[in-house]
């Protein structure tokens, strides 16, 4: 799929006349052409794109990482709710334990925008993130862990003006509530502060 900046361009100019704006207004004059771009270009490039392409190379496992964490944090994202197209932003921490193969940090980050690139429920973004890592890498244990602010409910009401929602996923091992999810807990605890 890829998105088409003319039709969007052509949309955004229909429903700012629904709207009953002006777009002879020298501040709406260029309004539908850089919607459309920034749409296409920021928060739809998700689509179209693998998992595999956007982590690119990957390395096969040191022999002796077996059963060792690797952990990533606070990688910065945004994205788009589908119920009604208002943005959220916020941190994912990802973890994952060597399988077969590895990767580089900065493709963890570039797998989190591929999903977070798409019209995407958060709660999916990290069930979506986690799986791709246990698939692509070949990983016993994965987990996408996302805190975020929701415009739809930041703007919506106003008493949740500092709301933040999480969503974790986990796949394969750290699933179960066991040694290995402990510590990577512990990890993100020390990390945040959490518990304290």
């Amino acid at each position: 799929m890829r998105p088409d900046p003319a039709g969007m361009a052509r949309a955004v100019r229909d429903f700012l006349t629904a709207a009953g704006l002006d777009l002879q207004d020298v501040n709406l004059l260029d309004t539908p052409t850089r919607v459309a771009d920034v749409w296409a270009n920021g928060f739809l490039d998700g689509y179209g794109r693998t998992p595999e392409e956007a982590l690119g190379k990957t390395y096969p496992a040191p022999a002796d990482s077996s059963g060792e964490l690797v952990v990533v944090t606070d990688l910065r994202f945004h994205s788009m709710c589908p119920h009604h197209l208002l943005p959220f932003t916020g941190r994912a921490h990802v973890a994952y334990v060597p399988g077969s193969r590895v990767v580089g940090f900065g493709r963890i980050g570039a797998l989190v925008d591929l999903f977070a690139h798409r019209l995407i429920l958060q709660e999916d973004l990290a069930r979506q993130v986690a799986r791709s890592l246990a698939r692509v890498l070949d990983s016993p244990a994965t987990a996408c862990i996302l805190e975020a602010e929701q415009a739809c409910l930041r703007l919506r009401a106003d008493h949740q003006r500092d709301a933040v929602t999480h969503a974790e996923a986990y796949e394969g091992r750290l699933r179960r509530d066991g040694p290995l999810r402990r510590e990577l807990w512990a990890r993100l605890g020390a990390r945040t502060g959490a518990g304290r």
